[in-house]
């Protein structure tokens, strides 16, 4: 599992009113809430804690009921797909693929889909702090302008520990003033990082059900995991 671990540095960081809180919340969760299917562009962009790091691109797709498709097409086609059941994960250079139940799948992309279910951040998130804008939690060198909007979720898995790491883990999530979810920031032990940002959302369009399905092709292997994290980066 992912326990995703809190800097010490962010305790100082100061709050806005619960009641503003609220309406950031309400307002994103309105917003995806009424949407049959979603799609927009993402950028992924991984640190490993030791100056190591990776970017990666393409689209993603969500459908209801809680399904997504997470197409990258650079630099390396990969596939990350939840079909409701399983999570999918497929490189076709590795002819191989993992599968793993969405309840014991731990990788983040894996609640995201709640942007195509019941929208309900009270479930993935046991505490949400609205950040101020001047906050400099921002993983991006694009500095948050005052219109945006950024949350701090403290997911209701923290319970465990690391190593012995005992500070809450969180995640950023920085909504535009359309309310549209533009930037997911993961924290993990050592530093490490992943942001996920997001541009040209298109809601309630034609998606074929079929673009939610794996089948795997002829010759590739199947691995079944308790889960996929790790294998995305």
């Amino acid at each position: 599992m992912l326990h995703l671990v809190v800097c010490v540095s962010l305790l100082a960081v100061s709050l806005m009113t619960t009641p503003n809180s609220n309406v950031v919340v309400r307002n994103l969760e309105n917003w995806y809430r009424n949407a049959r299917t979603l799609k927009a562009a993402f950028y992924e962009h991984y640190s490993d804690g030791n100056g190591g790091t990776a970017a990666e691109s393409g689209t993603v797709y969500f459908s209801r009921p809680g399904r997504m498709r997470w197409e990258y097409e650079s630099p390396q086609e990969k596939l990350f797909l939840v079909d409701g059941t399983n999570a999918w994960f497929y490189v076709p250079a590795d002819q191989a693929a993992s599968r793993a139940k969405v309840r014991e799948s731990s990788d983040w992309r894996t609640p995201l889909a709640l942007l195509a279910g019941k929208a309900d951040l009270s479930v993935l998130c046991r505490r949400l702090d609205l950040l101020t804008p001047s906050s400099q939690t921002h993983s991006s060198e694009e500095p948050l302008t005052p219109a945006d909007s950024l949350l701090r979720c403290i997911p209701r898995d923290n319970g465990k520990s690391l190593e012995g790491a005992v500070t809450p883990p969180y995640v950023l999530l920085e909504t535009d003033p359309e309310a549209h979810l533009v930037r997911v920031v993961i924290h993990e032990p050592g530093n490490v990082e992943t942001e996920f940002r997001f541009g040209n959302w298109e809601k309630n369009i034609p998606i074929p059900g079929v673009k939610f399905h794996f089948q795997p092709p002829a010759g590739v292997s199947i691995v079944d995991e308790e889960s996929l994290a790790g294998e995305i980066h």
